[in-house]
């Protein structure tokens, strides 16, 4: 592996550190959600939310649609797959 998958994976690492975004993929996993279907599941604000999905999309997890004044979130299984096959590969 290079330097620069190091770098990439790193990112999601990090972002996987806040048991709040864990959370949030997890809800993600089974299909799209509103942004407003995703905060009646968490005790936290409109802001606080949107700080957690920027940081997973920049990590390149998770994918937004906006529809009107919402915004729609899914996994980005690509990702999550890259993901699953850089830890794999770190184990053997």
């Amino acid at each position: 592996m290079e330097k620069k998958d190091f770098e990439e994976n790193y990112k999601i690492i990090k972002a996987l550190s806040d048991i709040n975004r864990m959370m949030i993929l997890n809800n993600l996993s089974g299909g799209e959600m509103c942004a407003c279907k995703l905060l009646e599941k968490f005790d936290i604000t409109q802001p606080t939310l949107s700080h957690h999905m920027k940081i997973l999309s920049e990590c390149g997890l998770v994918i937004s649609r906006k529809e009107g004044k919402w915004t729609h979130y899914s996994l980005n299984m690509d990702r999550v797959e890259q993901f699953q096959i850089f830890i794999s590969n770190l184990t053997s």
